[in-house]
């Protein structure tokens, strides 16, 4: 579960050309922008990330004319992403611990973009147990991580704005899920109407395995349809060996979707060395689309053999501010 709002210290403060009230703020790995006098480096506070939807409260009343919602803005030529408020918001008598998460405490939540009627689907039941949900952690919590697998030979994908879909096969039965539920089939649903179209169930059912394929859904009705694209198609980044319960590697995950005749989504690298450095990888997450003339939403890094470490599965994203920039987000 993601930490929106924690309790972290001010790495750095340096000045902003042309401003003379603000400052740029270093918590964590992610730059914002925090007004002149209000921390001193080393200070703690309270850091909420981008997509907090944080609770109508006076603190946070400034908020309302964004819907209350934490997003990537610009100010004063300087990207800043999230918000730090001082330690006073937290109720009175809260043990004061670094790292500590507060984001139930506070009453914030994460943000999520409505889901289409044609993608939300009628609920069979909660998303299968037998496979993790796909979720990437940003990189700008991960230092720890980069000290270590610094060097790593990794390949590099984009990650693309559309919808998580998940297609299995388990014990002879075939699923749907989206990012949260298993679905029923009905025929207004797009995820099950891909699925024929594709012939999934088949494909599954011919590796005489019990797998699990996950995707991203883009197209027409899904998140604006930025790559302008007629009807919909899922580009697939994972295929998870549910009875080992491991993903494939790298290798043998191309070559299954090639087997398949499957999309993997685009390979932007495939010998990465890792640098120890958030803001290398958020620069290299900038760009336009393999498949369109557009902001891409960013990238995902990932070891070429499969690790799992401190978060879990060896995986996170590095989303671009110029995308979040020009999508609102």
């Amino acid at each position: 579960m993601r930490h929106l709002a924690t309790i972290q210290r001010i790495k750095a403060l340096e000045p902003i050309e042309g401003a003379d009230a603000i400052l740029k703020a270093s918590v964590l790995g992610w730059q914002l922008v925090v007004k002149k006098g209000e921390f001193a480096v080393g200070d703690l506070c309270v850091y909420c990330e981008i997509d907090s939807l944080m609770p109508e409260r006076p603190e946070f009343e400034f908020l309302q004319a964004r819907g209350m919602r934490v997003r990537t803005i610009r100010l004063r030529g300087q990207v800043s992403q999230g918000i730090c408020f001082p330690l006073s918001i937290l109720p009175q008598g809260t043990e004061i611990t670094e790292g500590a998460d507060v984001t139930e405490m506070l009453g914030i939540i994460k943000y999520e973009a409505p889901i289409p009627a044609s993608l939300a689907g009628v609920a069979k039941g909660g998303f299968p147990s037998f496979i993790p949900k796909t979720d990437e952690t940003r990189i700008q919590v991960l230092q720890e991580l980069l000290d270590k697998y610094q060097g790593e030979p990794c390949f590099i994908t984009e990650k693309l704005d559309g919808s998580s879909v998940t297609y299995y096969l388990r014990g002879g039965e075939f699923g749907v899920c989206s990012r949260n539920l298993e679905l029923l089939e009905t025929p207004d649903n797009t995820l099950w109407k891909v699925a024929r179209e594709l012939d999934i169930e088949n494909k599954l059912r011919a590796t005489g395995q019990n797998l699990a394929l996950q995707g991203e859904l883009i197209g027409e009705g899904v998140q604006g349809n930025k790559y302008r694209l007629r009807g919909q198609q899922v580009f697939f980044f994972n295929v998870f060996n549910i009875d080992q319960y491991k993903y494939l590697d790298f290798a043998e995950w191309l070559r299954f979707t090639k087997e398949l005749d499957l999309s993997p989504v685009p390979v932007l690298h495939d010998q990465f060395p890792l640098p120890n450095s958030i803001p290398e990888l958020v620069q290299l997450s900038a760009g336009r689309s393999a498949l369109f003339d557009v902001h891409r939403e960013g990238i995902v890094i990932r070891p070429l053999t499969e690790r799992q470490d401190m978060i879990g599965r060896v995986s996170f994203k590095a989303i671009s501010p110029d995308f979040l920039l020009k999508f609102g987000e």
